[in-house]
């Protein structure tokens, strides 16, 4: 039986599917609230179902909570599904470059090529000792914290090393934000996602008839990150010139980036190379440091959990001497804190795909040019797929409890799955042990939460990241 004759023998419509009830002619679209928008698409799937319909003005779009489907539509991408054209469009008239996030078809193919030969494992261990230096500057910025009894802010300080470590890491850049008020990149990094986010999901593009503070702000965010990253590639492309060696052993991603992108039939050129360094810089920054900031608060609410990761961090250190990629890899604990946090507190938990063609998701018929959302956390909480599922429990990351992120069947999928999943995830993973390294062998946290105490709330700016936290610290004797 062809997909067209299962589609019409066995499966569900997207129009006959049950969903919120919405306004005439504009559907559901004024009902959707940009900063809780994954909250309100989780309500909505415990109320209709697994597999529900939105209306969107004249679009109807599917929304899929089955962890099996969900994967099958991220492994089948680049054929069967790409980015939304809404976000490609919105992308493009914002003025961002093309980059590997947004790219899609041939030349999604070739910048894959790219990216993940500056991101394979061994260009990652050769930059290092550039993260052992950032890990180094986020150890003496909390250490005069703590000695002047100053509250941290977490998301900031975080933003901070993780801006450094991609900087250093990736386009051999030393900016240095950890010792220095001076943060420029970082203050216009963060204009760029929530305006982006927003955009996608705005009833009306008000921004083409006027500009808000905020739109202008966006420009001006804008004109400085471009000419820092043109900057970086200028630089990198010097130091290919000077030392033609460099070549056949780059320094950093960037170098790796451009040295692939000259191939011979490459079909890379600058403007593609600086499109994927603005992804580096945005991805890097906000989806590392908003996972550590959930992690860390976690920890903080559940003793035993802190008291054992800290425990191994410094049985690994007990030595002394530098950080080393080997003492990372023993920290299988805090590993397991990480891809725990990543399963309750997934910093994209949701995506949304165009289908490319006529498919099936799961039992719905999906016609070409659907777009589908997909909720990566319904199923990762649910009892009935993960024990206790709601319970903060790393140690079913070892073998206790069923759970593996390397499972072809896995159902907490932080990174994505299939060809497009995340090319820096290995990169993440350092990063994230190196700041918990950090902090848990040289501190005690006195506390971790917000200004009244409360839990704190999710806000989504295209990142879904913690509100206010603040953090106090104290030398360890």
């Amino acid at each position: 039986m062809s997909q067209t004759e299962f589609a019409t023998a066995k499966t569900r419509r997207v129009q006959d599917l049950p969903g919120p009830k919405g306004w005439p002619v504009l559907g559901n679209l004024l009902q959707l609230e940009a900063e809780r928008l994954h909250l309100q698409l989780g309500e909505w799937a415990r109320t209709h179902g697994r597999y529900y319909r939105l209306q969107l003005a004249n679009r109807q779009v599917l929304v899929c909570a089955d962890h099996e489907a969900v994967a099958g539509v991220l492994r089948d991408r680049p054929e069967g599904f790409r980015r939304t054209d809404r976000l490609e469009a919105i992308g493009t008239e914002m003025g961002l470059k093309p980059g590997l996030f947004g790219a899609h078809g041939e030349a999604w193919k070739r910048q894959r090529r790219m990216v993940m030969a500056a991101f394979d494992p061994g260009h990652v261990k050769a930059y290092y000792p550039s993260l052992v230096k950032c890990g180094e500057r986020l150890a003496g910025r909390w250490q005069r914290a703590a000695q002047a009894g100053t509250a941290i802010d977490l998301q900031a300080d975080l933003m901070r090393f993780t801006v450094d470590a991609i900087a250093g890491l990736a386009f051999g850049s030393d900016v240095n934000t950890l010792e220095s008020d001076d943060d420029v990149i970082q203050r216009h990094l963060d204009k760029i996602f929530p305006k982006l986010f927003k955009r996608m999901i705005s009833a009306v593009p008000y921004w083409r008839f006027f500009k808000l503070p905020s739109d202008h702000a966006l420009g001006r965010a804008l004109v400085e990150v471009d000419r820092a990253i043109d900057g970086f590639i200028a630089a990198a492309r010097q130091r290919l010139q000077d030392d033609p060696a460099r070549r056949a052993a780059p320094h950093n991603l960037l170098e790796a980036m451009l040295v692939a992108a000259d191939e011979p039939g490459s079909g890379i050129d600058d403007a593609q190379v600086a499109g994927n360094v603005l992804t580096m810089l945005l991805a890097g920054e906000d989806t590392t440091a908003n996972t550590l900031a959930w992690c860390i608060w976690l920890l903080h609410r559940h003793p035993e959990a802190m008291a054992r990761a800290a425990a191994e961090v410094r049985a690994v250190r007990a030595e002394g001497g530098p950080v080393t990629l080997e003492q990372l890899a023993r920290l299988d604990y805090v590993e397991a804190c990480m891809h725990e946090t990543m399963r309750l507190k997934p910093v994209a938990p949701q995506l949304p795909l165009q289908a490319l063609k006529d498919t099936v998701v799961g039992d719905v018929s999906v016609p070409a040019g659907t777009v589908v959302i997909s909720l990566l956390r319904h199923d990762s909480v649910d009892d009935a797929f993960v024990p206790q599922g709601l319970a903060f429990r790393p140690e079913r990351w070892l073998g206790e409890g069923g759970l593996s992120p390397g499972s072809a069947k896995r159902i907490s999928m932080p990174f994505g799955a299939g060809p497009r999943i995340c090319p820096g995830r290995y990169l993440a993973l350092q990063e994230m042990k190196m700041v918990l390294l950090t902090l848990l062998s040289n501190f005690s946290i006195e506390s971790v939460g917000t200004e009244d105490g409360s839990e704190p709330a999710e806000r989504l700016m295209f990142a879904m990241a913690p509100v206010g936290l603040r953090m106090q610290l104290r030398m360890r004797s």
